[in-house]
């Protein structure tokens, strides 16, 4: 039913939509909110406050305190996350352009058994991975840890790409090869730059996926080497006196604003590129 301005009216059942909607998000959002407000609280505050209630005086002591504790963690996490994500989607939109634009003799099969990689489990890669970085001199470290990030993302980050561009229209391939474009020529001047979508997906994917990763950092890394997730571990779970949760709520909102921030400000990226090669061709 419209209203007088052209408008739908409000019916029951929208209302409910919205009221449902809403109560969801405030459902979603009540933990972020209280690690927030714990984060600016002081001890004292904590233990007579109550979860939701604001500080008496906001204080960010915790978040300096939190930093000298993770701040060197947190920089692993990036040089970690950093490297392995644009190599990963680099050398996975490679595989998904030579797989779907340049098949080869058993490109299916090879396709095949690639996929593998996105259904095994995390623990099924441990021991191998650990022998082939004892084996390179690579164990406890942060480099160790990038190329395990790579190798595991490969198999997702080509089964995106090549999904991409099998919606590619044949013949604008063609068409490059005619006019005498080669491998990498078709690749940077064409491909690539329709890509944008997918490039977001496999970006914010790998991201997501290696700056919150828990056990391999646990198993790969070790001291100094060790990413965030880990030493947000340790922090919480190791006390040598009172118990400050307004270090160990802000050291939280350190390791997961990176993540945040990323899908705040490129989430609607990610929601169309992975629609994006549906809707070609």
């Amino acid at each position: 039913m419209n209203s007088a301005y052209g408008k739908p009216a409000l019916t029951f059942s929208r209302v409910a939509i919205y009221a449902t909607l809403i109560l969801a998000a405030a459902v979603y959002l009540v933990p972020l909110v209280v690690m927030l407000l714990t984060s600016f609280k002081t001890p004292d505050d904590i233990r007579t406050g109550n979860l939701l209630s604001l500080p008496e005086v906001f204080t960010g002591i915790g978040w300096l305190k939190a930093w000298d504790i993770v701040g060197g963690f947190f920089w692993n996490s990036v040089k970690i996350t950093v490297p392995a994500v644009l190599i990963s989607t680099f050398v996975g939109a490679m595989n998904g352009y030579v797989l779907s634009m340049w098949r080869f003799r058993g490109s299916q099969l090879f396709f095949g058994l690639l996929l593998f990689g996105c259904f095994l489990p995390f623990q099924t890669v441990l021991l191998p991975a650990s022998f082939t970085l004892g084996k390179l001199g690579l164990a406890n470290t942060t480099t160790g840890l990038v190329i395990v990030h790579i190798v595991y993302g490969l198999a997702f980050t080509t089964l995106f790409f090549r999904n991409y561009y099998v919606s590619v229209p044949d013949a604008l391939v063609k068409a490059a090869r005619l006019d005498g474009a080669g491998f990498f020529t078709i690749f940077n001047k064409i491909l690539l730059p329709m890509s944008i979508p997918i490039i977001m997906v496999c970006l914010i994917w790998q991201f997501t996926q290696i700056w919150n990763d828990f056990l391999f950092g646990v198993v790969f890394a070790s001291g100094d080497a060790q990413p965030i997730t880990v030493a947000l571990n340790n922090l919480v779970n190791t006390s040598t006196g009172a118990k400050e949760y307004n270090v160990d709520m802000a050291a939280a909102m350190i390791a997961g604003l990176p993540t945040l921030l990323v899908y705040i400000m490129a989430g609607k990226y990610f929601l169309r590129g992975l629609t994006a090669g549906a809707v070609k061709g």
